[in-house]
């Protein structure tokens, strides 16, 4: 598989939060999100390769039942993904695989944390990726079949109130629960975060969405590893 790393931390986002995880990150992503915090598997992808083999022996030698599956994109290597997970799961693991929803498999997993691209992810429109990215960024078939399949939350980046048009617009289409949506505000440094997160818990207040911080960046800051 193309990877870029392999760490043991816990997890800082979503309904998951706090719990000590492993983390599987591949590398390689079909989009190109301007605030990418981890460009290594995207704009410019690390490429590594493991075998899965040598990935389940990785993440079984933390003896830690949480294993998230992140990128990149995880779905753009269907058939090996499926191998780990099955091997994964065969050793008790519970399984998060990270996902911008865009790509389906049929795969054993425990949660899929999907984070549908809204439109403050584009690049620059001179830049080459944005027809493709601004195209691709959401795929309500794809997120239907994801939310038909699997235990799923939606986590949306947000940076403005403008936002909430388009996650307001997607939840109304596909008749997306309320419970399952997760608001978390862009941002890479605790600055960044903390000067949209009033705001943000706001209209999880007003709408019944859930919040959630990124406690690693929190703690850590941007780091890899963490």
């Amino acid at each position: 598989m193309k990877y870029s790393e392999i760490f043991y931390s816990i997890q800082g986002e979503g309904q998951l939060i706090g719990y000590p995880s492993v983390f599987f990150r591949t590398s390689y992503c079909n989009l190109r999100c301007i605030w990418c915090d981890t460009p290594y598997t995207s704009w410019e992808p690390e490429d590594k390769d493991i075998s899965v083999e040598d990935a389940v022996d990785a993440i079984l030698a933390h003896n830690c039942k949480q294993v998230v599956i992140t990128g990149g994109e995880p779905f753009m290597q269907p058939k090996d993904l499926t191998i780990l997970c099955h091997r994964l799961r065969q050793n008790g693991k519970h399984i998060t695989i990270e996902t911008n929803g865009t790509l389906f498999e049929r795969v054993e997993a425990d949660l899929l944390s999907i984070s549908p691209k809204l439109e403050n992810s584009n690049p620059s429109e001179f830049n080459h990726h944005f027809k493709q990215h601004q195209r691709n960024r959401i795929n309500q078939e794809v997120l239907r079949q994801f939310l038909d399949y699997y235990n799923c939350q939606l986590k949306f980046v947000v940076e403005t109130e403008r936002d909430l048009f388009e996650i307001h617009q997607l939840e109304t289409e596909m008749q997306i629960p309320t419970s399952i949506i997760v608001l978390m505000p862009q941002g890479i440094t605790n600055d960044q975060i903390q000067e949209r997160q009033n705001w943000v818990v706001e209209t999880c207040k007003k709408y019944g969405y859930r919040y959630s911080p990124r406690l690693h960046v929190d703690i850590w800051g941007d780091t890899r590893g963490t």
